[in-house]
């Protein structure tokens, strides 16, 4: 049994029946942390006698017969992004090059009180900014399918490592597709959740709508196992059944549906964006699959017109409110782009933002009444395949230029204006043999159907190429 090529859920499983060991499952994961990531480098701070340590503690709880939570014994590394207490987090940043967290942040936290067992940290672009993996402090994360590759971003240590089996879950976090892109390119799934309006019974601005924490991993079970945990049971609000958020693992039957007649909308050329021929030509190939369990196929897009000022208005805002003090502060060690974004947001004034809030309502309902019609739709992930590693972003799309670091990414970025459910999940190889991945978006809220008819894709297409690592 290679403990390291088992789905979360079973390793969930096996775990609770006590065949194996967490001991096992976390010693398995650090060999195999020992023997890939220093050849892909997405693993940035290690804390592996911690994690023996707290397996050990996990193993003793299930002894004694105490409750254990839905990732008894999963290892899992954070993104560089969430704060991990007493564990260094750098935001990938120099200005927090040895800074050591006193708190978990609340992702963290819930993910630490399901079971989950801390190994590391993984790597990410600076402060995120950016769909490709790099920074001053740990330097860049290579694509485990072609070491010259890009891995994307910003979640592209969670990526590789759960592609290269040194890690079964992984959290990640999502602005303009860093969940998703980072899952196209190294063959895993990544999910963008859908966005609660509120927090608690505080009502939420537009710019605190478009990051949010979510899952990946290499399955679409895999993934709605996480995600029950990460959300616990607020998840019902967002479709998924209540029971996923209690005692019983939410697997494969679970997720399991008929999908005769569901009706979906083939958005292969997504409002006229540039796309890679390479990446339209695996995707669309995937048109068949969809039909072979039932659905009926449409070729139809959603209107996003408009969706590139708002998502750069609020994106802009988030950047000010959130970094905009501590990059005042440290000028010199922030990078262009992201003086840029600062700077950008700087200038925006009031009715600018009224301008851009306005915008989200008036797309959220476009899509709302697309919706009335279908119940998904499907399009590329990305706009292009992985690309070369010392490239800082995308410049040109067939002939079409890029007008900044984020414009080839508009294909998820679009969706993120909207706050609907999104999952990206492999779907082929390019001749060259790099990862493609296709994105199925789903009704506002329906987490759950996303996560169903990912899984039903998966089963329909068959296994998916490992990298040769």
């Amino acid at each position: 049994m290679n403990i390291c090529q088992l789905p979360a859920t079973e390793l969930a499983r096996l775990l609770r029946v006590k065949t194996i060991s967490a001991r096992d499952v976390v010693s398995a994961h650090l060999s195999r942390i020992d023997a890939v990531n220093p050849k892909v480098n997405a693993i940035v701070t290690l804390t592996a006698d911690e994690a023996m340590t707290e397996a050990r503690a996990a193993d003793e709880r299930l002894a004694n017969g105490e409750p254990v939570g839905l990732l008894h014994g999963l290892p899992i590394a954070h993104k560089d992004l969430q704060e991990t207490r007493g564990v260094r987090t750098t935001f990938g940043s120099p200005i927090f090059h040895d800074y050591v967290p006193r708190q978990d942040s609340p992702t963290v936290e819930r993910l630490k009180r399901a079971g989950a067992i801390t190994v590391g940290k993984t790597n990410t672009p600076e402060f995120g900014a950016g769909s490709q993996t790099f920074n001053p402090v740990f330097g860049a994360t290579l694509n485990p399918y072609d070491l010259t590759k890009t891995c994307g971003g910003s979640s592209g240590g969670a990526a590789v490592a759960l592609a290269c089996g040194m890690l079964p879950i992984a959290d990640g976090t999502d602005m303009g597709g860093s969940l998703r892109n980072p899952a196209a390119f190294c063959g895993v799934v990544g999910m963008r959740r859908a966005v609660r309006h509120e927090h608690g019974s505080k009502p939420l601005a537009s710019w605190e709508l478009l990051s949010v924490d979510g899952p990946m991993a290499r399955t679409a079970a895999d993934v709605a196992l996480l995600l029950a945990a990460m959300a616990g049971p607020a998840m019902a609000i967002s479709g998924l059944p209540a029971h996923s958020a209690g005692p019983a693992l939410p697997g494969r039957a679970a997720l399991e549906r008929d999908f005769r007649g569901s009706r979906i909308a083939w958005s292969i050329e997504f409002g006229q964006l540039p796309f890679d021929p390479r990446v339209l030509a695996v995707v669309d190939a995937q048109h068949s699959v969809f039909e072979s369990i039932g659905c009926t196929v449409e070729e139809a897009s959603p209107d996003f017109s408009g969706a590139d000022e708002v998502f750069k208005t609020l994106r802009a805002q988030a950047f000010v409110n959130i970094r905009g003090d501590i990059v005042k502060r440290h000028r010199a060690l922030v990078k262009e782009t992201i003086l840029d974004e600062i700077a950008r947001g700087e200038r925006l004034t009031t009715a600018d933002v009224d301008l851009a809030e306005r915008g989200r309502v008036d797309l959220r309902l476009r899509a709302c009444r697309f919706m009335e019609r279908y119940e998904f739709f499907v399009l590329p992930t990305t706009q292009v395949p992985p690309f070369n590693v010392n490239d800082p972003f995308v410049r040109e799309i067939n002939g079409v230029p890029m007008a900044s670091y984020i414009d080839w990414m508009r294909s998820c970025y679009y969706i993120s204006t909207i706050g609907y459910p999104a999952i990206s999940v492999p779907c082929g190889f390019t001749a060259d043999g790099l990862p493609v991945g296709l994105q199925i978006v789903g009704r506002d809220g329906d987490d759950w159907g996303v996560l169903q008819l990912a899984h039903a894709f998966e089963r329909a297409r068959g296994p998916f190429r490992a990298p040769p690592m």
